[in-house]
């Protein structure tokens, strides 16, 4: 399984840390060093995922909990939407991909606070990075959030890009947030409570290319 690179930092610097602590000796301090090495490869992992999703799917752009599944709460982007959250605990793969092919039209980072990222409050008040989709003249948002454990969000696309359903695109680190806005008319495949996979499992089907937004 591959490891994504964001883990270097983390994993490599508790590494070091737990080899200079064995030879000192201090076998009491490497051990749990080495341990949170390797709880970050863990966490970092990057495991390939395969699916084939119809021309209208929307594959889930995360793994996690879903939270909200229904028509769009507070924070929203401007319009009419239909909403899925997805709530990623520490122990999910972090890794984020794209829920539907098209071109990206817009990339956004808005600073914020880091409260629980299960919290209603949490879409309009954390750290956020939008990123908005066009797809056959319809657009799907995908919200990255960060919660209390996550200080930083990992985007790798950029305005302008033509991007594929399930292409990797950038993570969150530690316990996040995924929210995903689509068009009014979409039909959602998933409930609350649901367990999601990124790039795998169908949250929605859009309506048909030239429906009315």
């Amino acid at each position: 399984m591959r490891i994504d690179r964001a883990a270097l930092p983390f994993a490599g610097g508790a590494a070091l840390l737990a080899v200079v602590a064995a030879l000192a000796g201090v076998a009491v301090v490497g051990v749990p060093l080495g341990v949170l090495a390797l709880f970050f490869l863990y966490f970092f992992r990057d495991p390939d995922r395969h699916a084939a999703p119809g021309p209208d799917d929307v594959l889930s752009p995360a793994d996690g909990r879903v939270l909200v599944a229904g028509p769009a709460e507070s924070a929203v982007p401007p319009g009419s939407w239909q909403q899925v959250s997805i709530f990623l605990s520490p122990m999910d793969v972090h890794i984020n991909r794209i829920p539907v092919g098209g071109r990206v039209t817009r990339v956004r980072y808005t600073p914020g606070r880091f409260l629980p990222a299960y919290r209603r409050e949490a879409a309009a008040e954390n750290e956020r990075t939008e990123i908005w989709i066009e797809r056959d003249g319809q657009t799907i948002v995908c919200r990255q959030v960060v919660g209390v454990l996550a200080r930083r969000i990992v985007c790798r696309v950029a305005e302008g890009a033509m991007v594929a359903t399930g292409q990797r695109y950038g993570l969150m680190k530690f316990g996040s947030r995924m929210d995903v806005y689509m068009p009014e008319g979409t039909t959602l495949a998933v409930s609350v409570g649901d367990k999601v996979r990124s790039g795998e499992t169908r949250i929605a089907t859009l309506p048909p290319a030239g429906s009315p937004a």
